[in-house]
């Protein structure tokens, strides 16, 4: 089962101005092959799936509470992408166009399917394909593939950072880098737990220190990139036959949190009355409220 808190992993910033082509950008970390939606349909589908979960278990645990860190990934992403767009237009009457800039910006599907919100897309529009995920049910295959899809995936945040300099879309890259970093060197631990091979020496791919980009090193000055959570009160503890030793670049000691992380406030977006969105006017609001209020017997 999932547990879930009403709040974000890391906090982001409230956006001064609008970047609807910095949003398009983002949505390949959100739906593109190497995006937060791969990572963790690949992990859940792979944890669901898992053959021997007795025997393998320090296995298991990993990869199952590695899902649940990706859940909240794939939020953070998708506030990213509103926070990039909130602002992008302007409540007027519909024969004033008000919409008629969004022709111009680069995924016009935000004006248009999403009420100026984040979609299961990659940054070119292509929806997100279950094709992305990998699952073979061999362990060592499997783990493989993780790590190639978690460097596949620290690339495209690299590149994506150095394509906007927009403060929501960089913090959340920054915070992002660090604890995909955790899931990289994860990977590797626990292929070489399971093989006797090495692979931590491969790392980082590619090769550049997170401390390059800005937003990160905060993160990693709290040595978040040292963590690894459970994201579970009494479950997935085995995760510490794997996540343990110094960190391969810095040499700091793994430690492995019990439950998950404190987090941040979920943000909160404007409405959008261009967008007919939430499409509650006052009148109707009051209705609303007055029905709840007979239903609570107040």
């Amino acid at each position: 089962m999932f547990k879930r808190i009403d709040r974000i992993a890391a906090d982001l910033p409230k956006a001064t101005y609008a970047d609807p082509n910095a949003a398009a950008a983002v949505q390949e970390l959100l739906g593109g092959r190497f995006g937060e939606m791969s990572t963790l349909n690949n992990y859940l589908f792979q944890s669901f799936n898992f053959k021997g979960k007795t025997k393998l278990r320090p296995f298991y645990d990993l990869v199952a509470s590695i899902t649940a860190e990706e859940f909240g990934h794939v939020e953070m992403v998708t506030n990213a992408i509103n926070l990039c767009l909130a602002g992008s237009t302007s409540p007027a009457e519909p024969d004033m166009s008000p919409l008629q800039d969004a022709k111009n910006f680069r995924n016009t599907q935000h004006f248009i399917a999403g009420a100026q919100s984040a979609l299961p897309y990659d940054s070119m529009g292509k929806a997100w394909n279950g094709e992305y995920v990998f699952n073979s049910g061999n362990l060592i295959l499997d783990l493989l593939h993780n790590f190639f899809l978690e460097c596949g995936a620290r690339t495209h945040k690299m590149r994506v950072y150095e394509m906007s300099d927009h403060p929501v879309a960089r913090e959340m890259v920054g915070y992002l880098l660090v604890r995909g970093g955790v899931h990289v060197v994860a990977y590797a631990k626990a292929l070489e737990v399971a093989t006797g091979v090495d692979v931590t020496k491969l790392i980082p791919i590619p090769n550049l220190s997170n401390k390059a980009f800005e937003t990160t090193r905060k993160y990693e000055a709290a040595g978040l990139h040292t963590k690894l959570f459970t994201f579970s009160d009494e479950d997935y503890k085995g995760i510490r036959d794997i996540w343990k030793g110094p960190h391969p670049e810095d040499g700091q000691p793994l430690v492995v949190i019990d439950g998950a992380p404190e987090g941040a406030p979920v943000p909160e977006f404007d409405e959008t009355p261009e967008e007919f969105a939430p499409g509650i006017g006052p009148e109707e609001f009051m209705q609303i409220a007055q029905r709840l209020q007979r239903s609570a017997g107040l």
